[in-house]
């Protein structure tokens, strides 16, 4: 991870700094300050370059001789009513991608009286390196030749702000939060022969070591719970099918106090089963985990920071093959619920793995509230594309605190719709529940009204994040690759509505 260090204003002796300007070529007070001591050199640089000041511009200025410092950074802060959290955090991001791009190892960035910025200098210092680090990210453990020049070079960022003490306080919660954010990148980024059902319930295991208590079914017990829904999926592997439920009880005063509930679709590899999937874009497949990758990522973030709450997260953990003993179209099975389930496709698989541990996390600890998370639809992305999750709910005061909390992190929400239409498409002549409507119509909502008979009346919101999981371009504070969207998004509604004071 990116080293974060913070320091009081000063220029500094040696190195890469980088300072602000706004729209319109407005150099910040630091940077007309910088200005002075360097001749003009910046004033001069903006007016023989296109570089005015937008948001993400970036201008490099080589210092002139004697200066100290080798280079002056320019970073666009954009427009003063533009210079949000959000706006911040993508500065950090753009510098991060620029540092390395130069093959820059440390440098020195200044943060205070950016014009419109609400907040303290060291809020905003936290927020800009929030960013960096988030964006720092990558995936390359198995990268053996990789060229030097590919490589990331920054190892450390220094954020010159007045209140450096405060800000470091305050960015170590928001560095815990980061922690979570690169476990769910990285175990949704390992290839599948690494994370399989048992593997990755290893990795909620590993949560023990920050106080969380961690329980694993196999499929013994998971037999004995009569889970038929999630081990239909999974008897056609090798890989036997777990589930992982991982406490976190932050809140001692309430520790009785009912919990907030998680849950997480964690399907190792989608083939698609017998009902095979083409072999163009298989391997995508790999992250249809991504669910249950985020919910551990976040129980992470909630144990490193200590969060005052009581929260589980639960994950079903199954590996989708064909196989002699895979399951079959027309296949019924019978849930934890006991409602029976007419299988017709099975590549509609998440549904069957969240309907059993959506019961049992509301039969077992009767939570508050769930909140699910899955890559369950390829028509979500048809829906909403890349730009937002789709959201369903049958509570509107949790939908409400979930679209906020998205807007606050940018991770973005759309709340589609339920009804009873809707679910009368997935009534089954043969058993109670069929996993599939028969027409492409409305698939993420269908999809989401089966889940919804597995909820027992408990508040609860489904979270589509298909088209979210993984990104094919470098996009703010999220490198190409696996996102762990979701962590930051349910961290933010834990933090702004259910922690105890």
């Amino acid at each position: 991870m990116l080293k974060i260090a913070f320091a009081e204003p000063k220029l500094p002796a040696s190195g890469i700094y980088a300072v602000a300007a706004s729209a319109d070529r407005t150099l910040s007070p630091e940077a007309i300050e910088l200005d002075k001591k360097l001749g003009g050199a910046l004033r001069r640089a903006m007016n023989v370059s296109r570089f005015t000041g937008k948001r993400d511009e970036i201008l490099s200025v080589p210092a002139p001789l004697g200066a100290g410092i080798s280079r002056v950074v320019l970073y666009g802060a954009g427009k003063a009513e533009e210079l949000s959290d959000l706006r911040l955090q993508g500065i950090g991001a753009a510098l991060v991608a620029h540092l390395n791009h130069n093959g820059d190892g440390e440098a020195a960035v200044s943060v205070g009286r950016l014009g419109g910025a609400t907040g303290t200098a060291a809020q905003r210092a936290v927020e800009l390196a929030f960013g960096a680090v988030l964006r720092s990210y990558r995936f390359d453990k198995y990268k053996t030749r990789e060229k030097p020049e590919k490589k990331p070079t920054l190892k450390k960022l220094t954020v010159m702000v007045t209140g450096a003490s405060a800000a470091q306080r305050s960015f170590m919660t928001r560095e815990k939060v980061a922690e979570g954010v690169f476990l769910t990148r990285d175990v949704v980024s390992e290839p599948p022969n690494v994370i399989f059902p048992a593997s990755l319930a290893e990795h909620a295991r590993g949560l023990t070591k920050l106080g969380c208590e961690v329980e694993v079914l196999g499929v013994k017990e998971m037999k004995k719970l009569g889970m038929g829904a999630l081990l239909g999926v999974g008897q056609g592997s090798a890989n036997e099918s777990q589930v992982a439920a991982i406490y976190w009880h932050g809140d001692p005063k309430g520790r009785d106090r009912k919990p907030i509930a998680f849950c997480g679709k964690g399907v190792t590899f989608d083939t698609g089963g017998v009902s095979l999937k083409p072999a163009a874009g298989m391997e995508d497949m790999k992250w249809d985990m991504a669910g249950a990758g985020t919910v551990i990522g976040l129980m992470k973030a909630l144990a490193g920071r200590r969060a005052r709450v009581n929260a589980v997260g639960v994950v079903g953990l199954v590996e989708n093959m064909p196989s002699g003993t895979a399951q079959r179209p027309s296949d019924i099975v019978t849930s934890m619920s006991g409602q029976t389930i007419e299988v017709l496709n099975t590549d509609a698989e998440g549904r069957l793995v969240l309907a059993d541990v959506l019961w049992y996390t509301q039969d077992r600890f009767k939570p508050r509230f769930m909140v699910d998370l899955a890559t369950l639809t390829g028509a979500v992305v048809i829906a909403l594309g890349h730009e937002h999750a789709g959201l369903y709910s049958n509570n509107d005061e949790l939908a409400e605190k979930l679209i906020a909390a998205g807007a606050g992190t940018g991770e973005l929400l759309w709340r589609m719709p339920l009804a009873e239409a809707y679910d009368q498409e997935i009534d089954s002549d043969a058993a109670d529940v069929k996993n599939i409507s028969g027409g492409r119509a409305g698939g993420s909502i269908v999809a989401a009204q089966f889940l919804q008979r597995f909820v027992n009346n408990t508040p609860w919101a489904h979270l589509d994040i298909a088209g979210m999981a993984w990104s094919k371009k470098d996009h703010g504070a999220v490198p190409k690759g696996a996102t762990a969207f979701g962590v930051r998004l349910l961290d933010r509604l834990v933090a702004d509505n259910y922690e105890s004071s």
